[in-house]
């Protein structure tokens, strides 16, 4: 179900830098599957929690329980109302914690609950300010939201990735010059991904990082499967193909670009 594509990546070259294992679609399969990943090329897995509760606690576990998997934490603005005030304390206490190498996912999301826009900005600004204290790069969830996005990063300055990256390449252009990486996911290999293919074209080679945000946004031609981080190897192929690089070279630079993020 999981597992059903051709190991097409070199042995160690993957780097899914934005994943979400704790998700409970995978609560049947999730052992088998992180068990046989790394026979797909899976080298390292970010899980991101969505929470400082269930979601955080279910990721830290895989990170003890399997040494390729690392954990960031944050608060979702989609789980603002789930979660009340941020308790600055408590996320400080679980950001400490072993193979716990980033802030995220964090950010904004006007799609949904553009409602609560003003609770969001202060919760994506308190875990900017945090992530700078601590010096620990941030993941940032971007959706609809692109000028205050970009305004709060421009702010804080931290260091980090915008994830499953949706902008302009104005905005990237922006995004680069503050410093941070461009997280690209299955999104490349849709047919609406003009945008994204133009960002791609114009990414510096220092600033990739590869993602799936699993079980979501699986690429095609495998769309409407569960994603999980074999298929990164598609995405590869596609960057591959706008670049006119090899797959192997995506891979290499994707993983040696989020060691370097993630001080792995």
């Amino acid at each position: 179900m999981f597992l059903d594509i051709e190991p097409i990546a070199a042995p160690n070259t993957i780097f899914d830098s934005h994943a979400h294992y704790d998700d409970d679609i995978f609560d049947d399969v999730r052992e088998d599957l992180l068990q046989t990943l790394p026979k797909y090329g899976v080298a390292y897995v970010i899980n991101n929690a969505v929470d400082c509760k269930e979601s955080a606690q279910k990721c830290i576990g895989m990170s003890h329980d399997y040494d390729y998997c690392y954990t960031a934490i944050g608060v979702h603005p989609l789980n603002l109302e789930d979660n009340g005030p941020l308790d600055t304390a408590l996320l400080t206490e679980l950001l400490k914690t072993p193979k716990v190498v980033a802030v995220g996912e964090i950010g904004l999301d006007y799609h949904y609950t553009p409602e609560t826009k003003p609770q969001q900005l202060e919760l994506f600004e308190k875990q900017l300010i945090l992530a700078n204290e601590l010096k620990l790069p941030v993941i940032v969830h971007d959706r609809e939201a692109h000028a205050d996005t970009l305004e709060l990063l421009e702010k804080h300055r931290p260091t980090g990735v915008l994830h499953c990256f949706s902008g302009s390449v104005e905005m990237a252009r922006d995004v680069l010059n503050l410093g941070m990486y461009i997280g690209v996911g299955g999104v490349v290999t849709f047919k609406n991904a003009k945008k994204l293919v133009e960002v791609v074209k114009m990414l510096p080679d220092d600033r990739l990082l590869l993602e799936t945000d699993a079980p979501y946004l699986t690429p095609v031609p495998y769309r409407g499967k569960i994603c999980n981080s074999a298929y990164i190897s598609v995405t590869a192929a596609r960057i591959a193909e706008i670049k006119g690089y090899s797959i192997d070279k995506v891979l290499e630079l994707a993983l040696e670009n989020a060691k370097r993020l993630y001080k792995i």
